[in-house]
């Protein structure tokens, strides 16, 4: 059991079949608890299962089907558990099968021609391989390399995907297997297990089969040791792969899927992946890599053949849709080749660029493109092939494409014939009795004049071939840049007027863009924490970092990067963090310029609206005591005055513009006592992230009808000036508040 309790134990119920006398397999099969105890190591449980005759009644249940009449425990639940058993990775049951060959040659019938190949057995037997594969491979691979039969056999019932899982590892699609077992398999990289493969393309018919062999073959190509990957790329097989491909006997799957191995072929990315990139990496040189020349003549040697397959004149297949009418539809294996074609040209050989120039493939591609204006696969790949030829750096392909394709006059005729065609004798038909729908790849034209006009603006050679037409010119200033603007989404508003103007200011982009000073900026922000503006814990937390030392509000470079990165502006613009960067000079912080500021007082930037009332001719006798508790709870930082009334300028009612971060230090909701309106005024205000003045209002309680409030030249009420009293001040205030008590 996972579970001893002390004081409490319940008896598992595979432990109570265990202790009867007599007992079968299929009683313990038949219990839910079995799994569990195999992966808890159940001794008694394991010996019973190691056993010859248990291990043969497991093998038997997996490679076996069901006879008429069985129980449904029978023929689901007994193969599933007896698989599971397996795949728990018991080394001794393992162990008890793979070194007994009577028992793997049952294990192995399965694959036999006259066995019957369910696909459920398929997946237990598939399984229960691939695990002692994994776990048991020297042992294994002795056995398969005894009976290579074996192999021909997976190759046969490659149609079965669960088979083809199996034979992708033998065959070297398993980094642990190569990289434990090379030795091991010498042998299997030696026989024609690629012929036999790609024999199955003239063999079978079946589409299953295909698409299995293919998969292989690509699996193989990116995966396998350097002498299959070697054989695989070869001339010789690659001419046997088209030749294949291109028998008008064969159905059409067969090029399609043979098409496939030869774009993985092509793929450079399989050249510095998997197993090929294990046995490579002392040599490779980079994931900038290409693809064998050789490969390459040898595809483009049926190059021709394949852009035949692209008429579509001789088709009489119609297929009716929601628009109109394809006669007939594109297909498969011409959508295949032009993407075989993309493949081939983003290699940037020159001489498969020669080839396509002297094939004068890029105009039949792109009269493809504009007889099936809807099929966005189609659309895909040609824009891929025309910017992979815009960026080839070859003058002569581009010409080519711009003048000879007349690629530009193409484009400029769908924007002026933008609405989908009626014409009969065209490929894409317009439904009658409906309202023409406009053509579906005018996003992907913009996008390729787009192109277009970035490479002119780079060659002066492209940009004369597009000077010849003034039509473009007039289109691409009067319609393209319109166009541009009105799509560009970093330009939409979405319900959110300030997206326009913050988005140069809040762009995780532009802050990787900008040419931040992070020093200037790690000064900055230490002297930010050091004041506690962006703090909102209590204020005597606040005061005990002033008395700090400097290391523990120190910013670096790197601390600095990391915090620029993580500030975003709150959709609150109440928030005290929304206004961080609204400052043009916040990098020119300097303390002088603090220093003067905390001399000036806050009021030179309250708000014109903000009233406080303070108690200036008497407090409640409570008010006493709390005096000096708020006294000691003010801070007093470095470069802070006395302030006298005399000393402020008249500035409050006039709106001020902040030309730079304002740092503040108060308290919050503390009320001092002062001894007069016309001596020193007293006011305790919260510290106020980026430069906001707080508004504070006393109760009614504390304000008399009668207090005396200082007005500036424009009639204004004044704010009384937020200074701290020094401790001499403080007690003469006592003094006299004493002596007029008494």
């Amino acid at each position: 059991m996972f579970w001893h309790m002390a004081g409490l134990s319940t008896a598992s119920p595979v432990e109570t079949i265990l202790d009867k006398d007599n007992f079968t397999l299929d009683e313990l099969l038949d219990e839910d608890e079995i799994i569990q105890e195999c992966k808890a190591l159940n001794g008694r449980l394991i010996s019973y299962l190691r056993e010859r005759s248990q291990v043969k009644q497991l093998v038997h249940y997996i490679v076996q089907e069901a006879p008429d009449g069985a129980s449904k425990e029978r023929i689901l639940k007994f193969p599933f558990v007896a698989c599971e058993i397996f795949t728990c990775e018991v080394v001794i049951i393992l162990k008890a099968l793979v070194d007994d060959e009577e028992l793997m040659d049952l294990l192995f019938s399965f694959l036999d021609p006259e066995h019957s190949h369910s696909s459920q057995l398929a997946g237990y037997f598939s399984k229960v391989v691939v695990c002692l594969l994994l776990r048991k491979t020297a042992p294994l691979m002795n056995y398969i390399r005894d009976h290579q039969d074996i192999i021909k056999k997976l190759v046969d019932l490659i149609g079965i995907t669960s088979i083809m899982e199996v034979l992708i590892h033998f065959i070297g699609a398993d980094e642990h297997i190569y990289a434990n077992c090379g030795d091991t398999m010498q042998w299997l990289e030696e026989m024609d297990i690629l012929d036999m493969i790609v024999d199955k393309f003239s063999s079978s018919d079946c589409p299953e089969v295909h698409a299995n062999a293919a998969e292989t073959l690509c699996t193989i190509t990116r995966w396998a040791p350097p002498s299959l990957a070697a054989k695989i790329s070869s001339p010789s097989f690659i001419g046997r792969l088209f030749h294949h491909a291109l028998e008008e006997s064969r159905p059409k799957t067969v090029l399609v899927n043979l098409l496939l191995v030869c774009i993985s072929l092509l793929d450079p990315k399989r050249l510095t992946s998997g197993i090929y990139y294990m046995y490579n990496r002392q040599t490779s040189h980079g994931p900038g890599a290409t693809a064998d020349p050789e490969t390459i003549k040898s595809m483009l040697e049926s190059l021709g053949d394949l852009l035949k397959l692209l008429d579509v004149s001789s088709e009489e297949h119609n297929l009716l849709t929601t628009y109109g009418k394809l006669q007939p539809p594109l297909g498969k294996r011409r959508l295949k080749i032009i993407e075989f074609i993309s493949v081939l040209v983003a290699v940037s050989s020159e001489a498969a660029e020669k080839e396509l120039i002297r094939l004068d493939a890029m105009e039949r591609i792109l009269q493809l493109f504009f007889q099936y204006p809807y099929n966005n696969f189609l659309h895909h790949h040609v824009e891929h092939i025309v910017i992979s030829c815009l960026e080839s750096k070859n003058h002569q392909f581009v010409g080519h494409l711009i003048h000879e394709c007349n690629l530009v006059g193409k484009i400029l005729d769908a924007e002026k014939n933008f609405m989908l065609s009626a014409d009969a004798s065209k490929p894409t038909v317009a439904a009658d009795g409906k309202l023409p729908p406009r053509i579906g790849n005018i996003g992907f034209l913009s996008r390729i004049a787009n192109k277009l006009i970035q490479l002119g603006n780079n060659d002066c050679e492209v940009l004369k071939l597009l000077q010849e037409n003034s039509e473009w010119v007039d289109w691409q200033s009067n319609v393209l840049l319109k166009r541009n603007i009105l799509e560009n989404v970093f330009q939409w508003a979405c319900g959110r007027p300030t997206t326009l103007q913050d988005r140069t200011r809040y762009s995780d982009d532009d802050y990787q863009d900008r040419d931040y000073d992070v020093a200037a900026l790690a000064n900055n922000l230490s002297q930010a924490f050091k004041y506690g503006i962006y703090s909102n814990d209590a204020i005597n937390e606040g005061h005990s970092s002033l008395e700090g030392d400097d290391e523990d509000v120190y910013f670096d470079d790197e601390s600095a990067e990391v915090v620029v990165s993580s500030l975003r502006l709150s959709d609150d613009q109440d928030s005290g963090g929304g206004l961080l960067f609204t400052n043009s000079n916040w990098f020119a912080f300097e303390d002088e310029r603090i220093d003067n500021e905390h001399s000036a007082g806050p009021d030179a930037s309250s708000s014109p609206d903000a009233e406080e009332h303070l108690d200036v001719d008497g407090r409640a006798d409570g008010d006493v005591d709390e005096k000096d508790e708020a006294n000691d709870a003010i801070s007093k930082p470095p470069g802070s005055k006395l302030t006298l009334e005399s000393d402020v300028p008249e500035t409050i009612g006039s709106d001020k513009t902040s030309e730079w971060v304002e740092w503040r230090e108060s308290s919050d909701s503390l009320e001092l006592p002062v001894t007069s309106a016309d001596t020193l005024e007293m006011a305790a205000s919260t510290p106020i992230p980026n430069g906001e003045s707080l508004e504070c209002e006393a109760k009614s309680d504390d304000v008399e009808p009668d207090s005396a409030e200082t007005t500036n030249a424009k009639g204004g009420t004044k704010l009384p000036q937020s200074a701290d009293v020094d401790e001499g001040s403080r007690r003469i205030e006592e003094g006299e508040e004493g002596s007029s008590k008494g």
